[in-house]
């Protein structure tokens, strides 16, 4: 049997970089109502300050500090009401000492005032007159011009995945239209003749197939989209011809299971008949994932994917791979990082970089990680993991109470 030349995770991350032909994310610019859930093209500025004029954060009365500064509930200050400002329309008088203006929550701050005393600390004395009972420090519950965000300030940078708040931000700056990333095509085929659809009862050797919608889901998670997704028999013309059929219309070819060495696993053979670049990776040193298959399909520029078939061990891959090739081209940042104390003692495979599932529970003092152990094929361990930590392949494992940095899923 012929072994595999395993390359590390490093040394495979910085081929995927290299690799002449490998897809390159392309930008589009689509209105801020589909923006949502889309990666940001460019860093995004502002073109004018946020807000742009002084703002109320509360209902009340726009006063001059000093006017207040001895008002009590005993012996309030009286001051003249000389306006009454609506929302959305502009603050047309100047306050003066001794006058003020009713200003509702947003609306503009007249000239000359310099705080805000809230409504239930005032009351009407006749007409024109209110009573004010509290202080108002300086500034007090005003929002400044641009104190949001100045005219020309970085909002949002390139990479940024648009969620609520980063499509509020958006809103704010006024832009209507918003460049993003196109997300990468993916075709996920799963292979093997023991898998069978999930609505169906598996008859006694079968499984039904996990792997196409657990990596449909996480292709979508990813912020990538799946084209087509297929569970197939282990025929060597069938997987070719649906490889190759792939290569049109997409930028990313999963095939799921038939990449060790077995007599049926015939991956890497179709990987580098179809591709022009070639296989430049068979075998990981990775646990979960030793066999691991990449190649490049240059004139298609596609990349060319064979995953373990064991859901745990294609998830993985997929993590470390595929999810962080696509944030390296679009600038996204590393995942969320959660330091957290070990549980126990734990082993690791020596010679491989290893990543293990965790569990994390807070003991009133900070994070506890909790190894989750079960084989690759067990997809509910993953299920059960908040995250997973890695551990060097120069290490034989983790102590107990040692402080790791734990990769959340969410």
């Amino acid at each position: 049997m012929k072994l595999l030349q395993v390359d590390t995770l490093e040394g495979v991350r910085k081929k995927l970089l290299a690799a002449d032909g490998m897809p390159e994310p392309e930008t589009e610019t689509v209105s801020l109502s589909d923006a949502f859930g889309r990666i940001l093209a460019e860093d995004i500025k502002t073109k004018e300050a946020i807000p742009s004029f002084r703002r109320s954060s509360v209902d009340g009365y726009a006063v001059c500090s000093k006017d207040t500064a001895a008002a009590t509930d005993s012996i309030p200050v009286f001051l003249e009401v000389v306006e009454e400002i609506h929302i959305g329309h502009p603050a047309v008088k100047k306050i003066v000492p001794g006058t003020c203006a009713y200003v509702p929550t947003g609306g503009m701050i007249p000239e000359g005032a310099d705080a805000m005393v809230m409504v239930e600390y005032c009351e009407m004395f006749d007409e024109k007159h209110v009573a004010v009972c509290s202080a108002a420090p300086f500034g007090s519950y005003v929002v400044d011009m641009g104190e949001d965000a100045g005219e020309g300030e970085l909002l949002l940078k390139r990479g940024t995945r648009i969620g609520p708040a980063e499509a509020g931000v958006l809103a704010a700056a006024g832009a209507e239209r918003v460049p993003v990333f196109v997300p990468w095509r993916v075709t996920i085929l799963s292979t093997g003749d023991e898998l069978v659809p999930v609505g169906r009862n598996p008859l006694p050797g079968q499984v039904r197939d996990i792997n196409t919608w657990a990596l449909q889901a996480y292709v979508r998670d990813s912020g990538m989209k799946t084209v087509k997704a297929a569970a197939l028999v282990d025929d060597e013309e069938l997987l070719e011809a649906e490889v190759r059929s792939a290569l049109a219309d997409s930028d990313l070819v999963l095939i799921s299971g038939g990449s060790s060495q077995g007599k049926k696993d015939k991956t890497n053979d179709i990987l580098d008949k179809v591709s022009h670049g070639g296989v430049f990776t068979h075998g990981l040193a990775l646990k979960p994932g030793k066999p691991t298959i990449l190649g490049c399909e240059s004139e298609s520029r596609t990349l060319l994917a064979g995953l373990p078939g064991h859901p745990v061990a294609a998830l993985t891959v997929f993590q470390l791979l595929i999810v962080w090739l696509w944030r390296e081209k679009t600038g996204q940042t590393e995942p969320v990082r959660t330091v957290a104390r070990m549980k126990t003692n734990l082993a690791s495979a020596p010679g491989k970089t290893t990543c293990l599932l965790v569990r994390l529970d807070w003991d009133g003092n900070g994070y506890v990680a909790e190894p989750i152990l079960g084989k690759s094929g067990l997809i509910t361990t993953m299920a059960q993991a908040d995250g997973y930590v890695m551990v060097d392949m120069n290490r034989e494992g983790l102590k107990k109470d040692e402080i790791v940095p734990v990769y959340r899923f969410s």
